[in-house]
């Protein structure tokens, strides 16, 4: 079916070409230096035109970068008009998206706010009215916008180079910061509902679970199941335990959860058996203690951070000296360490330092849900001075989910995650994870984490895995980069066809900048870990690549290292 598919795109990419050929009198494609102008060509061959524009894939560059295209984000009608997905436009060009009612976009950047109306010409931007050249589109379930509204709304100029087929925009104000200086996402619709974890040490299930609703609002609102998450999370914990982030990402990642609420209810010590995930997470960033710009950037962009403080108070009915009720913010210094987790939810830089019960060293606030319920704070929400000792530095935000078709298989053998971290003292190394394919399958993606910030890595396969010596043999398949910590899957641009029963090493390279163990590694460190399982992987470590040693043998632990398929159609 595949290869049908391909030879398919081949037939199609000759017809047109020839058809161009044989027709070249009757239009001229010409390079478009400026503006949302379309390429001057005869209508009869507007499609003949958009098609193979189309089928030689898009190039795109911002702000003089290459961005990474699909015909999925990216695309030309039959008018030549370059069509942009709404869904990429945060990665792309660092604007708030949200989908609203099944009908309305508002894109916000810098203090502007526009909104768009899918099936009309005009647009909304900051209450003045402007038309536009082409539709807003509706297309298997995603919003697109014509390059128009990135060029007027967002403050870009926009290229076209016929010749490369290329499209090229330029920030006309590239020092400004793209959000504003207060944001508030109860004025934006996109707060999930508040919860009560009641007297359970749970609030780090709560703040994961809240903050991956808020990255889905207000497109697709769902409510994810605590109980689930803070009973199934593979570590040998209760809900009076607590956790911590690491948790909730490995839970997620392992594809364990979320599942829906109403399948596993909270409160009731029991979790049924068989549940399976709802969405898939695929990525969680972890952003940069302290880095308050980061963390706005992440609140505007994608969803609520997932961060920590220290409670004086053990619950919401309780008081204390750095705590003001009526006010409705909390405010602490001192050298405890965190002992609670809250999502920050929005932001404001003019909030008085005088709103608080001891008085910080200047104005300006986070704004965070809490777990507390409703009658905590107003209505469960409190603001967290930006002199707090703890808050903003443990930050999660989680930037990839998808849908549960993404993939037919994953593989793994780290349900733990990023229990500890390995190395060789140094800041780079290689790590590998042996997998033996059940199936006829492709090799899709791969995911690790990466422990520190501008983390590079490259990917390799090895393929009819023997032993160590195989390693010599290693192909590479992608390489790239990460700006934050964290947990990531990379795609592999060109999959690799796996044969069933077939062993094959997935390799990466990892170089994390003062990182001396710069490995992720799931193993046995105390009794929260004591369900580890060491003899379910394969995994090696080596300084250069040349010399080997299984870490489950040596180093008694699993390497972090999964491996994504799709079953062949045969």
């Amino acid at each position: 079916m595949r290869k049908s598919l391909k030879w398919y795109s081949l037939m199609m990419l000759i017809i047109i070409v020839c058809c161009v050929w044989v027709f070249r009198d009757d239009f001229t494609p010409q390079l478009v230096n400026e503006g949302t102008s379309e390429l001057a060509v005869d209508d009869r061959w507007g499609t003949i035109i958009a098609s193979y524009v189309n089928l030689r894939g898009i190039k795109l560059q911002i702000d003089g970068k290459s961005v990474q295209t699909t015909g999925d984000n990216l695309f030309f009608d039959n008018d030549m008009q370059l069509y942009i997905a709404s869904d990429v436009m945060p990665d792309w060009f660092s604007c708030a998206s949200n989908f609203y009612s099944s009908n309305h976009l508002i894109l916000e950047k810098y203090n502007s706010r526009i909104v768009l109306a899918v099936g009309q010409k005009t647009m909304m931007c900051d209450d003045v009215s402007m038309e536009l050249a082409s539709r807003i589109l509706l297309k298997d379930g995603c919003v697109y916008v014509p390059a128009e509204v990135v060029e007027k709304g967002l403050s870009y100029s926009y290229t076209w180079d016929v010749n490369n087929n290329t499209a090229a925009f330029a920030s006309t104000r590239p020092d400004e910061k793209v959000f504003p200086y207060s944001y508030d996402y109860r004025t934006e619709g996109r707060v999930p509902e508040i919860k009560n974890q009641s007297t359970f040490g749970t609030c780090w299930a709560f703040a994961a679970l809240m903050a991956l609703e808020t990255s889905l609002e207000p497109e697709i609102k769902i409510d994810f199941s605590e109980d689930h998450m803070s009973i199934n999370n593979n570590f040998s914990m209760t809900q009076n335990d607590g956790g911590e982030y690491t948790m909730a990402i490995a839970y997620l990642a392992s594809w364990t959860g979320p599942v829906l609420e109403e399948d596993d209810p909270y409160g009731d010590g029991y979790s049924p058996e068989g549940l399976e995930a709802v969405v898939h997470l695929q990525e969680a960033q972890v952003l940069e203690s302290k880095n308050y710009d980061s963390i706005k950037k992440a609140v505007f962009l994608y969803g609520g951070v997932q961060s920590s403080l220290y409670m004086e108070m053990p619950d919401g009915k309780s008081s204390s000296m750095y705590y003001d009720e009526g006010k409705s913010s909390y405010y602490y210094i001192g050298p405890e360490k965190p002992n609670h987790d809250i999502v920050i939810i929005g932001w404001d830089d003019t909030y008085p330092a005088s709103n608080f019960t001891i008085e910080p060293d200047g104005d300006g606030a986070f704004i965070c849900a809490n777990s507390w319920g409703e009658e905590f704070g107003d209505r469960g929400v409190f603001y967290i001075s930006y002199y707090d000792s703890n808050i903003g530095v443990h930050n999660v935000i989680y930037t990839g989910v998808e849908s549960t078709d993404n993939y037919d298989n994953i593989y793994q053998s780290d349900l733990c995650g990023w229990v500890g971290q390995i190395g060789y003292d140094r800041d780079y190394a290689y790590f590998s994870n042996v997998y033996t394919a059940a199936d006829d399958e492709t090799l899709e993606a791969v995911a690790f984490y990466a422990v520190a910030p501008d983390t590079n890595y490259e990917v390799y396969i090895v393929e009819n895995f023997t032993n160590e010596a195989s390693f010599s043999a290693r192909r590479l398949l992608t390489k790239g980069s990460f700006s934050n910590a964290g947990y990531y899957t990379v795609d592999i641009p060109d999959k690799v066809e796996l044969e069933a029963g077939s062993r094959y090493a997935i390799v990466v390279y990892i170089q994390s900048p003062n990182a001396k163990r710069p490995v992720a590694v799931e193993y046995r460190g105390d009794s929260s870990t004591a369900s580890v399982i060491l003899d379910d992987g394969e995994g090696y470590i080596s300084p250069h690549g040349d010399i080997w040693i299984r870490t489950e043998d040596t180093k008694q632990c699993n390497v972090c290292l999964k491996m994504f398929t799709n079953n062949i159609e045969k």
